[in-house]
């Protein structure tokens, strides 16, 4: 099965691309945030103007037209389809591993403050850096992973108090 990602474009364009889609791209970076792209025979002139790594939101400009891009990934796709996105999730009092994958970095400390949405640690997983963000607000109570660590499918990484 391929992995598929969600682009929502200014917030009123949802389309969904493939990763044969991704590759299949005919695209050359000229300069630092600079692409140039090919596609179905028409020139794209392509401008990273802003990126949000944790939020998955980017700000690009294709032949001089800005566009405000959030991207969907298929763990973010997971995270939602379980109910972490909804506003049930703010009684969840741990996280536990949506898919198999290698915890890269974590971001927090046992007893920290955090808030919803705030990053907690990135987990590789599908060959893809995925942010996992705390669904509420809370203290950490316990990591029970360590950067470096292979984690399987519903395994816990982390507590709140």
């Amino acid at each position: 099965m391929e992995n598929s990602y969600v682009l929502n474009v200014n917030e009123d364009f949802d389309f969904q691309i493939s990763e044969s889609d991704i590759s299949s791209l005919d695209i050359l970076k000229t300069d630092k945030g600079k692409f140039h792209m090919l596609k179905g025979g028409v020139s794209y002139h392509v401008q990273i103007l802003s990126a949000d790594f944790y939020s998955k939101s980017y700000t690009i400009k294709v032949n001089g037209d800005e566009y405000k891009v959030l991207i969907s990934t298929p763990l973010n796709q997971l995270i939602k389809k379980m109910g972490f996105a909804t506003n049930g999730s703010k009684n969840i009092d741990s996280i536990a591993a949506p898919m198999p994958g290698l915890i890269l970095d974590i971001v927090v400390e046992e007893g920290q403050d955090v808030k919803e949405d705030d990053p907690l640690l990135i987990l590789e997983a599908m060959k893809m850096e995925n942010s996992i963000t705390s669904p509420r607000d809370g203290i950490i109570k316990k990591i029970s992973v360590k950067q470096g660590e292979a984690v399987e499918k519903k395994q816990l990484l982390i507590e709140f108090e």
